[in-house]
């Protein structure tokens, strides 16, 4: 379908958020078949009106042509993804722009230490004077075909973890105790992103592994990055964005020799200072909450400063910084 045809049924927002990010993705030179898969794939599985709003709508798009042939080639391929890689590569936007271009409702599962087999699946609620089901996110996914994000799953327990095997092999389905047995969706996907070295995480076992297409998510490099800050703030003066630019290389580069921790390593906390300085805060006090206070340690915080302080003064405020 062409570029004009598309927008013109785009009526919805999330269906024109799908427009706009196909665009994108022709723009990245993403194969034609893949492209068209995807379109097929929305032929078959139209969103539900009614879960239209669950359709991911994400602020940023995820820049690496070779990983988005890899995931969306997994996805038409009916496998679900495990996004593995360092902090600030991107995960996340990776999985809201594949759910956003399919046109699938969302469903975001965080893992943390108190999450269990009820919380992902279900659990009973009293309602109405009577023990009634109330269903959890994998539930939920499973019955509608959404993408299901496993947020940090190398941080779940066990316990948690094994209630998802059925539904992620060729099994496909969830015995719910008490009440019955779902069948996955044809649509479902679940992309499960895991950080490494965080405290509380581990090695996923191998029965876990070998249910994901597994993707190594590369570090964002000074090229897309710059695409991104370009896209993000379009009157970011060139100079000074070229200098952000090196300055997130710079310190990715010092939480490689291990000179820093990778809590300065910020992507966002950096999209939040330049916005910052946009509203009228001065650039040193702008990265300091963006950047520096992330670490807690006043020696490692005089070391992130040096760093800054090489490529973006302190006193630098918007007029300088913004065109507009």
């Amino acid at each position: 379908m062409g570029t004009e045809k598309r927008r013109v049924f785009a009526a919805h927002p999330a269906e024109r958020k799908h427009t706009i990010l196909l665009d994108f993705l022709e723009q990245e030179q993403i194969s034609k078949e893949l492209r068209d898969g995807i379109e097929e794939y929305r032929k078959t599985y139209p969103t539900p009106p009614e879960l239209l709003n669950r359709v991911p709508r994400p602020r940023y798009h995820y820049y690496g042509k070779e990983v988005w042939e890899a995931a969306v080639a997994a996805i038409l391929c009916g496998e679900n993804l495990l996004l593995a890689g360092s902090k600030a590569t991107g995960k996340n936007v990776l999985a809201e722009n594949l759910a956003q271009v399919f046109a699938r409702p969302g469903w975001d599962v965080s893992f943390h230490v108190n999450m269990d087999a009820a919380g992902l699946i279900g659990m009973d609620t009293f309602e109405n004077g009577q023990v009634t089901f109330r269903p959890g996110p994998i539930y939920l996914c499973a019955r509608y075909g959404g993408f299901g994000v496993l947020d940090e799953i190398n941080m779940a327990k066990n316990e948690a973890l094994a209630v998802l095997h059925a539904a992620l092999d060729f099994r496909r389905s969830i015995d719910v105790p008490g009440y019955d047995r779902v069948e996955v969706h044809p649509a479902a996907r679940f992309i499960g992103t895991m950080n490494y070295g965080y405290a509380g995480t581990r090695e996923l076992n191998e029965a876990l592994t070998s249910r994901f297409a597994v993707i190594q998510v590369p570090a964002i490099d000074g090229g897309n990055l710059e695409r991104l800050l370009t896209e993000e703030f379009p009157t970011l003066e060139k100079k000074y964005r070229e200098q952000f630019v090196q300055l997130f290389l710079d310190l990715q580069k010092k939480c490689e020799n291990a000179e820093i921790s990778s809590k300065a390593l910020d992507l966002r906390g950096m999209l939040d200072a330049l916005r910052l300085i946009r509203k009228g805060l001065r650039a040193g006090a702008a990265l300091d909450m963006g950047i520096t206070n992330k670490a807690f340690d006043s020696y490692e915080q005089g070391l992130i400063r040096d760093v800054i302080a090489a490529r973006i003064p302190e006193k630098l405020d918007r007029t300088r910084l913004f065109s507009d």
